[in-house]
């Protein structure tokens, strides 16, 4: 079992990315393992860690097809009706509420 080299936040080498920078470059890990291991120190609790791949073995970004834009606005679709009041929000109704914020704070004026 070997263990994943650790860098210091901001002293990663060239080569290697998250995955949020992969994305950012039009790059997808691609089933690759995770390359390292990168740890930013915080106070008082544990340490934020990103993951990090290598983008040499990094894939191109999958197009978006018209069946997987169907699925993904069909999908966003379900998630706004009101499963209290039963009326479409308008938006995406955040799995924090539950509901539309005019059910959520019925004390509070909304413009819709």
């Amino acid at each position: 079992m070997s263990t994943l080299p650790v860098y210091r936040w901001r002293l990663a080498p060239d080569g290697l990315a998250t995955r949020r920078q992969l994305r950012a470059a039009g790059l997808r890990p691609g089933g690759q393992d995770v390359a390292a291991q990168l740890e930013r120190p915080r106070r008082r609790r544990g340490p934020l860690v990103a993951y990090l791949y290598r983008v040499d073995l990094a894939l191109p970004v999958r197009p978006m097809t018209p069946a997987r834009r169907a699925a993904l606005a069909k999908a966003n679709a379900a998630r706004r009706p009101c499963p209290e009041c039963g009326r479409d929000a308008g938006y995406v109704i955040p799995s924090s509420l539950g509901m539309c914020t005019p059910c959520a704070f019925p004390d509070e004026q909304c413009a819709a």
